[in-house]
C-alpha cells in the first residue's frame, strides 16, 4: 500500500485541529451527485471510487487509493452542485478537511498548493489516458492496459465496478478474463 507523502503527513500533523480523522465503512457515499461539495478526503487506508448515474446505470470513472486526495474540486471551488458520487469501496481511514479549513490552509501552506497542483495534474492525465483508451482500444485492449498499468485495481476492486470503469458489462468482462487466461495457459 502506498503511504501518504511525508509532506502531507507533516501538514496534517502541523494542523491536526483542522482535519477530522474518520473511519468509514465500505459502501459509504461521501458525496452524492447533485450535492455541493464541502469536504476533501485524503485516504490513509482504503479505496474510493468516483462515479455518475446515467439513466440508472453506474459509470465509474476513477478509483482512488492510499495517499490520494479525493473531492469534487469543481463543486468545492465553484459552489455549484457536483456531477459525481464519491463512495468508499473498502473500510477506509480518511483525513477530512472542510472547505473553510481547506481555503485557510491554501493561503497558509505553499506545500498544500503544490500537492493540489500535483493532484490536479494526475487527475487530468488519468482522464486523458482513459479518454484516449476508449477512442483507440477495444474492451480487450482496455482490460490488458489496465492489467499492465493498474494491477491494484484488478486486485482490489470488485468485477462489476471494473466492468463499469471499462464501459462493458460484467458478463463481457468475465469473457475477456477467461479469454486472457486461456491465452496465458
Amino acid at each position: 500500500m502506498a503511504e501518504l507523502s511525508s509532506g502531507i503527513m507533516n501538514l496534517i500533523a502541523k494542523h491536526e485541529e483542522l482535519f477530522d480523522a474518520k473511519k468509514v465503512k465500505s459502501r459509504t457515499v461521501l458525496l452524492k451527485e447533485g450535492e455541493i461539495a464541502k469536504k476533501i478526503f485524503i485516504i490513509k487506508d482504503g479505496c474510493l471510487r468516483m462515479w455518475q448515474n446515467h439513466e440508472g446505470k453506474e459509470i465509474t470513472f476513477q478509483f482512488f487509493f492510499e495517499g490520494e486526495m479525493v473531492a469534487s474540486i469543481e463543486s468545492l471551488r465553484s459552489g455549484h452542485p457536483g456531477v459525481s458520487n464519491i463512495e468508499t469501496l473498502e473500510p477506509s481511514m480518511l483525513f477530512v478537511l472542510n472547505k473553510k479549513n481547506f481555503e485557510l490552509l491554501l493561503n497558509k501552506e505553499p506545500g498544500l498548493k503544490n500537492f493540489m497542483m500535483e493532484t490536479a495534474f494526475k487527475r487530468f492525465s488519468h482522464y486523458s489516458r482513459l479518454y484516449l483508451s476508449f477512442l483507440k482500444n477495444n474492451p480487450v485492449e482496455r482490460y490488458k492496459e489496465l492489467l499492465r498499468n493498474e494491477p491494484r485495481i484488478i486486485q482490489r476492486i470488485p468485477q462489476h465496478y471494473i466492468a463499469s470503469y471499462l464501459g462493458i458489462t460484467p458478463v463481457s468482462l468475465s469473457r475477456i478474463r477467461n479469454k486472457i487466461r486461456k491465452e496465458i495457459s
